[in-house]
């Protein structure tokens, strides 16, 4: 088994300190809650959402600034996914 990454081993003793089970044994899921908390916080802090257009920002709204705010977001989803997506693949 290789190693996690920082971040997704620091998710991951969270969610085995809160549950009953030891780390070994069978029954112990909370790697895939962890996963599942992730994929819900992503998708409620920065949910999908399709890359801006000059049409869809408008005239009001600087389109490089719209773009900008767009990529932010979705770097910091992706890199939530990506931690779950570590956690699954374990």
């Amino acid at each position: 088994m290789s190693e996690l990454s920082p971040a997704a081993q620091a998710v991951l003793d969270a969610a085995n300190g809160a549950q009953s089970y030891g780390s070994d044994d069978c029954l112990n899921e909370s790697r895939w809650i962890a996963a599942a908390a992730l994929r819900a916080a992503a998708d409620q802090v920065v949910p999908w959402q399709p890359e801006p257009t000059e049409e869809s920002v408008g005239p009001t709204i600087d389109f490089g600034y719209a773009w900008a705010l767009f990529s932010k977001a979705n770097d910091v989803r992706q890199e939530l996914l990506a931690i779950a997506n570590e956690l699954e693949a374990q």
